[in-house]
């Protein structure tokens, strides 16, 4: 099962990037590759089980589900319900750690999934650097003002 890891200090206190990515729907305002974004079944997007529904910039449609949402610890678990990226059993955590010395952000994602074996090396790379360490990146430059 390919595993991937990203981890960043944002230049930020923590309550202020959670209350940037706690809102499921959100990806447009902080991640750069995502176009536009919905909740289906007009849930709210903080109840555990609501389903987003999105379009990345190069067209591609995901559907995600919320499994985990925890205002306490800072993180938010999801898995992959569709998505043209041909991953099965994808499930994928977000946590944010306050570091005291400074009143920063420890960041952290990470992945588990089943994909064809001969992809696995081209999946870890693409989810860890174009999605997790890039949307990390865009966020650091909105709230932190550097990345």
């Amino acid at each position: 099962m390919p595993h991937v890891y990203v981890s960043t200090v944002i230049p930020a206190p923590a309550s202020a990037v959670w209350d940037r990515i706690r809102d499921f729907n959100a990806l447009p305002s902080w991640t750069p590759f995502v176009a536009e974004s919905r909740i289906e079944e007009m849930q709210p997007s903080d109840r555990i089980g609501c389903t987003r529904n999105f379009t990345s910039t190069d067209g591609g449609r995901f559907r995600e589900r919320l499994l985990g949402l925890s205002d306490y610890d800072m993180t938010c678990t999801y898995s992959i319900l569709e998505s043209p990226m041909g991953v099965e059993n994808y499930v994928s955590v977000l946590s944010l750690t306050p570091i005291t010395d400074g009143n920063q952000t420890f960041a952290e994602w990470k992945a588990d999934f089943d994909c064809d074996a001969r992809r696995a090396a081209e999946l870890v790379r693409s989810i860890g650097n174009d999605v997790f360490l890039a949307s990390f990146t865009h966020l650091k430059r909105q709230i932190g003002g550097r990345s």
